[in-house]
């Protein structure tokens, strides 16, 4: 039924119902941690609310993700979907010509990287944006 909707329901439309019926149920579990559907909600939205006021983020920007395998990343995603930003998947461990093939294949705008990824070779010198690039 969902995938005959017109327009066909989103992950994003998924995640929220989970979210509005059942805030309290886990979700994820990293390590020791366990995030509900409600925390990641709230992460999100504050990463759409950080990514839309601080960046100026608007709807249609690709952005390209370079994060690692983490609970952030999930949030991320949704922030992005919530913004109506497709997000371009970047491998953690891709580095120089292959990673700068990849961003030009993006067409990213923005790249959003973890403190882990900064000065990296190939990502580009990312202190003085807090873990942002604009390529």
């Amino acid at each position: 039924r969902r995938l005959s909707r017109r327009p066909a329901a989103t992950l994003l439309d998924v995640f929220r119902q989970h979210a509005r019926r059942q805030p309290r149920r886990p979700l994820l579990l990293f390590q020791e941690e366990v995030y509900t559907f409600e925390d990641v909600e709230r992460r999100s939205n504050r990463a759409a609310w950080a990514l839309s006021r601080r960046l100026g983020l608007r709807s249609g920007r690709t952005v390209a993700v370079l994060l690692p395998n983490e609970p952030a990343y999930v949030w991320t995603w949704l922030a992005l979907a919530k913004l109506g930003c497709p997000m371009a998947c970047l491998n953690c461990n891709v580095r120089g010509r292959a990673l700068r093939h990849a961003l030009e294949a993006a067409q990213a705008t923005l790249v959003l990287a973890s403190p882990g990824e900064r000065g990296q070779r190939g990502v580009g010198d990312t202190r003085r944006h807090g873990g942002l690039w604009s390529p």
